[in-house]
């Protein structure tokens, strides 16, 4: 991590760039202002706001995308309110033990890794869930609901956009896990839950699993039809299904696909028959997988 530090107390500055270099961040110093607008990009710029008659303000526009941390003698507006509101993200009041430095540093360090994640994660799936479309008012359905689709796909643009719309936090629950049970009463009720693989659990199961989720924010996904529900049930059809938005799949994820959602339609027999594998390999397959079948 380079950090720039901006400070005329020479003493101070060359003993923080000491413990910043010890952790293996590469430390500039600059003694004003003026010599620290050299066009270098910073992660990280430290602050003084009490070096006299410098302008602390053009450096704090010039590193809007760096974390700056003001290093201030006193709390005022001038020193602390008024930087913040230009875009400095945080302050440290001298003297500072360079350990609470260090912590600030490194908490806006995880919090930038965190938001570029995000975004990454956010572009992906607004590329995944593109020319989607649920028709579905988000802002009148109401929790707990279960979506039906042969297509899984369309249950989670269904979820991720759900929770978009109404700026909740989505938390994730497979049915295939085995703890998916005693998971499910630690969850949030802040947060929207999503759990899927509704058609792996067990009919013995349902019971308990409905009222574990009774009154909570749940959006439930199977890729099988179920009946007798105590919640709504949303149905959302696909004509092509496996080859629905131009995909084909691997053949190993095709076998995994037919297993999932056919394994309760045939017996074992006729379903190792139809893949053109034994009934040891559909066996092999099914553990391999993870893939529990219903009884």
């Amino acid at each position: 991590m380079n950090v720039l530090i901006i400070e005329n107390e020479i003493y101070l500055a060359q003993s923080i760039a000491s413990k910043l270099s010890d952790l293996s961040h590469h430390c500039d110093i600059s003694s004003s202002t003026k010599e620290a607008l050299k066009g270098i990009d910073y992660d990280v710029v430290l602050l003084s706001t009490n070096i006299s008659g410098h302008d602390i303000y053009p450096v704090i526009e010039a590193y809007k995308d760096s974390v700056v941390i003001l290093m201030v003698s006193y709390i005022s507006n001038d020193t602390v309110s008024k930087p913040l509101a230009a875009g400095a993200k945080d302050y440290i009041l001298k003297p500072f033990m360079i350990e609470e430095l260090i912590r600030k540093i490194q908490h806006f360090q995880n919090h930038e890794r965190l938001r570029r994640q995000n975004q990454t994660y956010e572009r992906y799936l607004a590329h995944t869930f593109s020319g989607i479309k649920i028709d579905e008012d988000f802002e009148k359905t109401e929790l707990p609901v279960m979506i039906c689709s042969a297509y899984q796909k369309y249950a989670d643009t269904f979820a991720f956009r759900y929770a978009e719309h109404h700026g909740r936090a989505l938390q994730f629950i497979s049915l295939s896990s085995a703890k998916a049970m005693q998971e499910l009463p630690l969850l949030s009720s802040n947060s929207v839950f999503y759990i899927t693989d509704f058609q792996n659990l067990k009919k013995s199961d349902h019971k308990t699993f409905f009222e574990l989720i009774e009154k909570r924010p749940c959006i439930i996904s199977s890729t099988d039809y179920t009946e007798n529900l105590p919640c709504r049930l949303i149905e959302i059809e696909s004509e092509s299904h496996l080859f629905d938005q131009g995909e084909i799949l691997p053949i190993e994820e095709y076998v995994k696909y037919i297993m999932t959602n056919f394994q309760n339609r045939f017996p074992d027999t006729e379903l190792s028959k139809k893949l053109g594998i034994s009934r040891k390999s559909l066996w092999e397959k099914r553990k391999k997988y993870g893939i529990i079948k219903k009884k």
